[in-house]
């Protein structure tokens, strides 16, 4: 048997470009405004929940991470009120802040469809099979260290700047294990 030389690799930065690409698709559809990212990375040694607002949900399969998104309240609202109004709710009928039960499950609601189409676009490209659990938010007022119960042996962690429409700041974090996908035939 021969293996050829441009076998295909796709490691930990390709698996954060996929995420930042479902962010972004996910929250410009939903808010009908450019959501964009930092083109510079962070490596950080853990993942943590932040003020103002905390999403964060586990994936597990064929590799397995947990995925973090941290809102500054302004974003949190910013993202909120303009999903809100785009599927036809009156601006005054809106939560007038963060946390509200309401504004709670919209950035749950989004951070679901966002590591759903993660997982599937993953799924596909690498050949894997990748679930995921219920998303979860935290209003929090201190920062608040996450431990990742995600079986991960070599945990590989990045932060990502996100602006939204407004330039208002939000951040993904994701830790994966140390992974390479290589391919190995057509």
């Amino acid at each position: 048997m021969t293996r050829q030389d441009n076998t295909i690799v796709f490691g930990t930065e390709d698996v954060l470009i996929a995420l930042c690409n479902s962010v972004t698709k996910v929250l410009t559809a939903a808010s009908h405004s450019e959501i964009r990212y930092s083109a510079m990375v962070q490596r950080i040694r853990k993942t943590c929940l932040k003020p103002d607002i905390g999403c964060f949900v586990l994936f597990d399969g064929g590799f397995s991470g947990l995925v973090i998104l941290n809102f500054s309240a302004q974003a949190a609202m910013e993202l909120y009120e303009r999903y809100m109004v785009n599927m036809g709710m009156a601006k005054e009928e809106l939560a007038g802040s963060f946390p509200s039960d309401e504004g709670g499950n919209v950035m749950g609601e989004l951070m679901n469809q966002i590591v759903g189409d993660f997982t599937g676009k993953i799924g596909r490209e690498l050949q894997t099979h990748i679930t995921q659990n219920q998303p979860k938010m935290l209003a929090i007022n201190k920062q608040v260290m996450l431990s990742v119960d995600a079986n991960l042996d070599q945990a590989e962690a990045r932060r990502v700047t996100f602006y939204t429409g407004g330039n208002n700041i939000f951040y993904l974090e994701l830790a994966i294990d140390r992974s390479e996908f290589n391919k190995m035939h057509k």
